[in-house]
């Protein structure tokens, strides 16, 4: 079927941002050019791609389909032309990064640092997501390289997955609340009679904790599940509950204690991989080279 890319770019940028006005200024075109370029994709194709109502727009199914194809497309192009515009050295271009906001406050943001220090005209582009959505984002082509926890249930192993951190888990609670657990050494099947504080179901965190327990036969049922370490660390500094967190996160500013556990936890690691089947930028190659020499 013949039909033209621009169709194809303005269907991605209205499907991405469920907006014909948002479309139009990405794009650089009048709204009723946006509208018109999606009704003649639509007749091309023989099928409707979107439900349109006077609050909002969505894909149909149909939609949902077709973005699933044409997104990797676009990045693709889009990663291709970032290469070009390399001209064979770091003079600029772009490095997009995928990492969870815990591995980038407190792993990450140094080694950002340093890299825009000595290529100021490399855009750097951070998009937070979980561990595992991370992994959808490489698999996509929106970024070119991700630093997740591992094991990750979503990631498999390869030569493109490369160990750069070791660090280990730790529950914490706070000394003014729980001061009483301070000297105790406590088995997993007790920390069951206190309020436990962890990372909701979607990441590799929980997946990881809710999998030891069931090694030891236990049933966990967390009393609060957030989106984030730092707020997780906030309700165990007044007291809601011990949370589950990397030791790399615990404050060091004594408010809070790290409990001492009968059974040893084992140990995670930070990784940072690419897609095997994509070629790494410039940008991206010489990032990945300074983290794995650190």
């Amino acid at each position: 079927m013949d039909v033209n890319y621009e169709l194809y770019k303005v269907f991605y940028y209205v499907a991405t941002s469920l907006s014909f006005s948002e479309a139009s200024k990405h794009l650089y075109i009048s709204q009723s050019a946006v509208s018109q370029s999606i009704k003649v994709l639509e007749k091309k194709l023989g099928i409707s791609l979107f439900i349109r109502s006077t609050k909002r727009v969505q894909l149909t199914p149909e939609g949902e389909t077709l973005l699933r194809h044409i997104e990797p497309a676009i990045n693709l192009i889009q990663r291709g032309e970032a290469q070009i515009m390399e001209s064979g050295n770091l003079g600029g271009g772009q490095l997009r990064i995928g990492a969870s906001d815990t591995i980038c406050r407190y792993y990450l943001v140094p080694y950002l640092n340093q890299f825009h220090k000595a290529h100021p005209s490399i855009h750097i582009k951070v998009t937070n997501q979980t561990s595992t959505k991370c992994v959808d984002l490489l698999e996509t082509g929106q970024v070119d390289l991700i630093v997740t926890n591992y094991p990750n249930s979503h990631l498999s192993h390869g030569d493109h997955v490369h160990e750069i951190h070791t660090f280990r888990d730790v529950f914490i609670a706070s000394s003014a609340y729980y001061g009483e657990l301070k000297d105790r050494k406590l088995h997993l099947k007790e920390l069951l009679s206190y309020p436990i504080m962890m990372l909701d179901r979607k990441s590799t965190t929980s997946e990881f904790l809710h999998n030891l327990f069931q090694q030891y036969q236990l049933d966990l049922v967390p009393e609060i599940e957030l989106g984030s370490n730092d707020l997780l660390i906030d309700l165990a500094r007044i007291g809601l509950g011990i949370a589950f967190v990397p030791d790399y996160c615990m404050p060091g500013d004594g408010d809070l204690f790290s409990l001492d556990i009968a059974e040893e936890l084992p140990c995670r690691k930070l990784v940072i991989t690419h897609n095997a089947h994509l070629p790494l930028t410039r940008a991206a190659r010489e990032f990945l080279d300074n983290l794995m020499g650190s």
